[in-house]
């Protein structure tokens, strides 16, 4: 094993975080946009009010994007699982 090989599969492992990430994170993003923008126009200073709404939305995206999520994280589990012989010789 070499310096070159895991810095693959670091970078591999990274990717794949950031894509199975990417969804939770970017309509948490915009319903905290949203929810903030209402909050300076109705003048509600409540902060806990973000919390339910982006607490909705994470679980509709992980009904929605949930099986993608982890069938991608398996792929790449199982395909470093199968490299493993490779790494040992």
């Amino acid at each position: 094993m070499n310096v070159g090989y895991v810095l693959d599969v670091s970078r591999e492992v990274i990717w794949t975080i950031v894509k199975v990430s990417a969804p939770l994170l970017i309509i948490s993003l915009i319903i905290g946009l949203i929810v903030s923008v209402l909050q300076t126009i109705t003048s509600i200073q409540e902060q806990t009010l973000t919390f339910v709404p982006k607490f909705l939305a994470i679980m509709l995206i992980l009904v929605l994007c949930g099986g993608w999520m982890l069938s991608t994280v398996a792929e790449l589990f199982t395909e470093l699982m199968a490299q493993i012989p490779t790494i040992i010789r």
